[in-house]
């Protein structure tokens, strides 16, 4: 059976063959269940190494999880939750958040899917108010839905501006690997060096099979319920060795940054071959894995006919192209070509 490449999501890629071989080496014999295992033990320490000895490490099986664990955890149900109207907890997890927390989501609009110290004190008022939802925690995307970034000088102004109104910061990092790679810098110093109280680190976008971690970080009070809340949340997996040994593989020779970085390149390499054609036109900075282009209407679903992808904005004809680990610059040739051949037969 052919499976034919896509640009839809990194989500549409295979696992990495490192990962594949760490899960069947953990497969070798009996081990305690739910984390109980020398795999997730290791692991963990692993991850406090990299992270910080405050980390305080909770794998889950996906990125929706992921978020509602930690959201769960750090919230009670008439506090609320401010983030951009395009977050992946707002606009792509079905309520997830709301319907298990019970708090409410406050969305923003932003241009360019960052929220700013400005953007969230607008949303801070009524504090004290029993009428009025209490706004808790600001979350945000690192990378954003719309592939841009955070820089380490903008994730401490945020954090600075929580801190004054004493709001928790919370970082949905399904590509968080995209963001270390593209800025150059370290997981802790994207993570705990700029302060942020939880990170939903993500692992399946980036090679995995399956599998996310939740970190709080500062020893938060909070974080002593997020093996009770997982558990409720359906989060907590019997066979824990297996997610914990394909992280384990991740961070084996850096394995994370170079499927990053390589995703990254895809994306970068996409968007410089698509500048030489016209009637495309780049909708947004190309800083991670993700390109998004205007097209005209005509020719997106003669491209969609060779390679699956997403319509982002219909009304604006603006689609969304995703690279991934095993992305090659042949793939890119082709779908490349493709787009050419559409857009020049309208």
């Amino acid at each position: 059976m052919t499976i034919s490449r896509s640009f839809a999501s990194d989500n549409n890629a295979g696992a990495h063959a490192e990962v594949l071989a760490a899960i069947t080496r953990s497969n070798d014999g009996h081990a305690r269940g739910y984390g109980g295992d020398a795999y997730t033990h290791h692991v963990i320490e692993r991850f406090r190494r990299i992270f910080g000895d405050d980390a305080d490490v909770h794998f889950v099986f996906n990125g929706t999880g992921a978020n509602v664990v930690a959201l769960g955890t750090l919230l009670r149900s008439h506090q609320a939750i401010i983030c951009t109207r395009n977050a992946h907890l707002f606009m792509d997890e079905c309520g997830a958040v709301e319907n298990f927390t019970g708090s409410q989501l406050i969305t923003v609009d932003t241009p360019d899917g960052k929220l700013t110290p400005a953007l969230v004190e607008r949303e801070v008022w009524r504090m004290g108010d029993q009428h009025h939802t209490q706004p808790r925690v600001v979350s945000i995307s690192q990378a954003t839905e719309l592939g841009t970034l955070y820089s380490l000088d903008e994730l401490r102004a945020l954090r600075a501006c929580t801190t004054r109104h004493g709001l928790l910061l919370h970082v949905d990092g399904a590509r968080f690997a995209n963001a270390a790679a593209a800025l150059g810098v370290s997981l802790r110093e994207l993570s705990a060096g700029c302060g942020i109280d939880a990170l939903s680190f993500g692992g399946t976008k980036n090679g995995m099979l399956f599998g996310e971690a939740v970190i709080f970080f500062g020893n938060l009070a909070e974080a002593q319920a997020a093996p009770f809340v997982r558990k409720q949340a359906m989060q907590l997996s019997s066979k824990m060795r297996f997610v914990a040994a394909q992280f384990d593989a991740m961070l084996t020779d850096d394995l994370w940054l170079r499927s990053a970085r390589h995703a990254n390149a895809m994306a970068e390499l996409l968007a410089k071959k698509l500048a030489h054609i016209p009637q495309i036109q780049i909708a947004h900075k190309v800083q991670s894995n993700a390109v998004f282009a205007k097209v005209p209407p005509h020719a997106i679903e003669a491209i969609r006919e060779r390679f699956f992808f997403y319509t982002w904005d219909a009304a604006q004809s603006v689609v969304r192209w995703m690279a991934a680990f095993d992305t090659t610059e042949h793939d890119i040739d082709e779908f490349v070509q493709t787009i050419r051949e559409a857009v020049s037969a309208g």
